[in-house]
């Protein structure tokens, strides 16, 4: 299994963090869904999440208020926000969620369950190790859709491996360069936590996202659990 380093200057920043990771291999993520059953994966995740979304004010919602502020301990573009804000925005606003491919539809529909940020890549297209980890401003990151290279700020939390970033602030905005497609047979899929609340979500996201790709894909990942001990 391949493994994901935290460098030190990652802890420094967050050293009550838990990164959480699952890798899986060998799976089929070409698996059509006939029978509508990742829509329907992904309305009941959507419904599971309103219960996040009590206070009349977006920002004011408990995931979204921990999120923001965990994003300010580093520098980062404006208006960064968290991954699982971003899934809560649409839920808030009234909008569905359509299928992408298997493993996909899986973290997202878990994220949404739980209320935890959950991001994949294809391990095949990492270059050399992955790490997580402070920018130094000179990565070359291509997010999803863009032609022209858009790298982190210096300071900034990212995931980067030999050829640049993989993920911008923290779990931010991910590249096209390892993106899950249909064609990934290796993937490694991370959640991460910082306060107690997140963590307690957390510890029982990646069980429950191990169990669904094992369902769905019929492979049992490996999870492995990081900490600055």
């Amino acid at each position: 299994m391949q493994e994901l380093i935290i460098d030190n200057s990652f802890w420094s920043i967050f050293p009550q963090a838990k990164i959480y990771t699952l890798v899986v291999s060998g799976i089929n993520n070409h698996i059509p869904d006939k029978s509508g059953k990742y829509q329907i994966m992904l309305n009941q995740a959507e419904e599971e999440a309103k219960q996040y979304l009590t206070e009349k004010d977006f920002k004011d919602n408990t995931v979204v208020a921990e999120w923001r502020d965990v994003l300010t301990k580093f520098k980062k573009k404006k208006g960064a926000r968290a991954s699982i804000e971003a899934l809560l925005k649409r839920v808030s606003q009234g909008k569905t969620f359509d299928p992408i491919n298997p493993l996909v539809d899986i973290y997202n529909s878990v994220s949404l369950e739980y209320a935890v940020p959950c991001g994949g890549e294809d391990l095949d297209q990492i270059a050399g190790q992955m790490h997580l980890g402070v920018a130094t401003g000179n990565e070359d990151f291509y997010p999803l859709g863009a032609e022209k290279s858009d790298p982190p700020r210096p300071g900034e939390v990212i995931y980067y491996d030999d050829s640049g970033a993989v993920c911008r602030s923290l779990n931010w905005r991910d590249g096209k360069r390892t993106m899950l497609t249909e064609d990934t047979t290796n993937a490694i899929l991370i959640m991460e936590a910082v306060t107690d609340d997140q963590k307690e979500r957390a510890d029982q996201a990646i069980q429950a996202l191990q169990k669904k790709v094992a369902g769905e894909l019929g492979v049992v990942g490996e999870i492995s659990i990081k900490t600055k001990n």
